[in-house]
């Protein structure tokens, strides 16, 4: 599974402990920067990384700054991405099973290190479970259609 991965400069760090559990786990994964601590603006960097989500170049992403928030918004502009804003497993793990989130949102300042990465783990490696929920996705799409022209 190839995973795309951006930040800005308030998580950077954060950003790089998931590029380091990414690198021991075996996982490809395609980093859209930040890569400094110099004031920058996350939408140059969200986007793009949701970009390669939605045109297939990578399965999945994660997208890091100081809350969450900013990526997160930016990510789900883009058609065809469920970008899911998560500070506890639970939560990531249930937007792979119900919602097949594509994009996992974190804020640095919010989530510490080590419960970032079990959040990561639980997003990459729970699997969507269809059924009754691809009904659910598929009115999200169709909303996304109608708005998204």
């Amino acid at each position: 599974m190839k995973i795309a991965i951006a930040c800005d400069h308030g998580a950077l760090n954060l950003k790089r402990q998931i590029i380091s559990y990414l690198e021991e786990k075996g996982y490809e994964y395609v980093d859209f920067g930040t890569n400094s601590f110099d004031s920058c603006d996350y939408p140059d960097f969200a986007l793009p990384a949701a970009e390669a989500v939605a045109d297939g170049s990578c399965e999945r992403g994660i997208v890091v700054c100081s809350t969450g928030i900013g990526v997160s918004i930016v990510a789900n502009k883009v058609p065809g991405i469920r970008c899911a804003h998560c500070h506890d497993s639970y939560c990531a793990k249930y937007t792979r099973l119900h919602n097949d989130a594509n994009m996992l949102a974190i804020g640095e300042k919010v989530v510490g290190v080590g419960y970032a990465l079990e959040i990561v783990e639980t997003f990459l490696t729970t699997p969507f479970e269809g059924g009754r929920h691809q009904r659910r996705v598929d009115k999200i799409t169709a909303v996304e259609k109608k708005y998204c022209k």
